[in-house]
């Protein structure tokens, strides 16, 4: 297990409330124990990912939450944990925190890698996304909007913050590995607005400058 002192703090993010898109993909992609909307979140992605488990342990002795996702990787270690109670999910976050001896802004900025808006789909490219997705489905003609993430875990707030500020369709969330991923779908005004409130929040998290070079060979 690799001691606090080497283990470097990727994503944190708080989610105030879990949207109903959200939570019921993390419900559909998770093996833990899963989360409803409304609840409050929080999700954290450290490396190496072994360490995770040692984290897991600190946050639910440290508050009364429920894990709803734990992901490890050689590289990464993801964990998401929820609460009915907004305090609680702070406590268990704080936990994690002075275990590692950090604080929240000791976490990585986001760094947009890809933000793209496709209008009026073709028939068979809304096939080939809804092969793969594991959230609502997208149909011939609407606007797809694709974000990607550096670190991976930053997807899920963006995620959670464009489906407050537009009714768009969220059709896939990859929050582990090398790069986030955004999948979203609807009318073309709304994609415009949900992309612009995906971005915005990612850029307001304050953390060590990101100037990683990940080789995903």
């Amino acid at each position: 297990m690799a001691e606090p002192r080497s283990i470097s703090l990727r994503t944190y993010v708080y989610l105030d409330v879990l949207q109903p898109q959200l939570a019921s993909f993390l419900a559909t992609v998770s093996q833990g124990y899963l989360p409803i909307e409304e609840q409050a979140s929080l999700f954290i992605e450290v490396q190496p990912g072994i360490s995770i488990n040692r984290l897991t342990d600190v946050a639910l002795k440290g508050a009364d939450v429920t894990p709803g996702m734990q992901i490890v990787e050689r590289a990464f270690g993801v964990l998401e944990l929820h609460s009915w109670n907004q305090g609680d999910v702070r406590a268990a976050g704080q936990a994690m925190l002075d275990y590692l001896g950090m604080e929240e802004t000791d976490r990585l900025e986001p760094r947009v890698v890809t933000s793209e808006i496709i209008t009026g789909t073709d028939a068979h490219h809304t096939m080939l996304i809804n092969r793969f997705r594991h959230g609502d489905q997208i149909l011939k003609g609407q606007a797809l909007y694709i974000l990607e993430t550096h670190p991976a875990g930053y997807a899920i707030l963006a995620a959670n913050e464009a489906e407050k500020a537009s009714p768009i369709r969220l059709l896939e969330v990859m929050t582990f590995g090398a790069y986030g991923r955004l999948y979203l779908s609807g009318g073309d005004d709304e994609i415009k607005e949900a992309a612009a409130a995906a971005e915005a929040c990612l850029a307001d998290i304050r953390g060590k400058p990101n100037e990683e070079v990940v080789d995903v060979r």
